[in-house]
């Protein structure tokens, strides 16, 4: 039996939306829907809390909050299986222990406003950074989906989880996976100098066979797009981002024990058009 997806809600517009993403991917990979609230989380007013409770959201118990969730992601696909619960803890440390036995996190961000809605807090922030399993961040931005069918992988090594997840999440999804290696020109003060035309074909060479041997165990079930691309990793892939569904990128180990987001996924996270997933390396 599959592992769940857990999703965080805190009752505003973001989580309630993460919610809709998270019973989507459920019935996708045919797991069940696990629906946690932080108790220690604040009181959030908001539109899509106050629809769902038929009255105004300021001060609303943690157990409606979770039952207005559940309702939605049921009325959203009936039959799914779905379970909640209220944990008196801060919601990061809740969410991270809640990791190591689920296949999948799903987090919005917190705030008020519209612009809150754009900005990831410090909780999405967190779990992706130290979770033991894939996370996904949806902001506030991507509640109004336009299906592109194309989920898009940031290879910049051979980052083995990140990629199988990628094949995963395009098979399930029938999408196209367009798996992208951004790399960067040298530079010189004589560009145009036919003694300088070697080095940039070469790193670009060399770019294209990191890409190769990420991709080296690509199943035939998935359409495979590859790209090398000139330019900074994090242009490159915001770029990539306007036309996918989800965007995957690996979460590296950092010494023995601890844990690192690198600067790309944290600029991704912020400002991708699109979800974006955090994978973390296998021990």
């Amino acid at each position: 039996m599959s592992l769940p997806i857990v999703v965080g809600v805190d009752g505003s517009e973001s989580s309630l939306g993460a919610v809709d993403w998270a019973a989507d991917e459920a019935v996708l990979r045919g797991a069940s829907l696990r629906i946690v609230h932080a108790s220690l989380w604040e009181r959030y007013e908001g539109a899509a809390l106050a629809r769902e409770l038929g009255e105004p959201s300021a001060r609303v118990p943690s157990a409606d909050i979770l039952a207005a969730a559940a309702r939605r992601a049921r009325r959203r696909h009936a039959g799914l299986a779905v379970t909640t619960e209220t944990v008196a803890e801060e919601p990061e440390y809740v969410l991270l222990r809640e990791a190591r036995n689920a296949s999948l996190v799903i987090v919005g961000t917190r705030g008020r406003g519209e612009l809150a809605g754009l900005l990831l807090g410090s909780v999405s922030l967190t779990v992706a950074t130290g979770a033991a399993c894939p996370v996904v961040v949806v902001r506030g931005d991507h509640l109004q989906r336009v299906r592109h069918d194309r989920v898009v992988v940031g290879v910049a090594d051979a980052r083995a989880a990140a990629v199988r997840f990628a094949y995963e999440e395009a098979r399930l999804r029938g999408a196209v996976l367009d798996a992208v290696r951004a790399w960067r020109c040298p530079s010189h003060d004589t560009v145009d100098h036919p003694l300088f035309t070697g080095p940039e074909h070469l790193v670009e060479e060399r770019a294209a066979e990191q890409l190769e041997a990420a991709l080296a165990d690509a199943p035939p079930d998935v359409e495979l797009k590859r790209r090398t691309v000139e330019g900074a990793a994090r242009p490159v892939l915001l770029s990539a981002s306007r036309e996918a569904d989800l965007l995957v990128v690996g979460r590296r180990r950092s010494g023995q024990f601890g844990h690192r987001l690198g600067r790309v996924a944290h600029t991704l996270l912020h400002h991708a058009t699109c979800p974006v997933v955090v994978v973390p390396d296998t021990p």
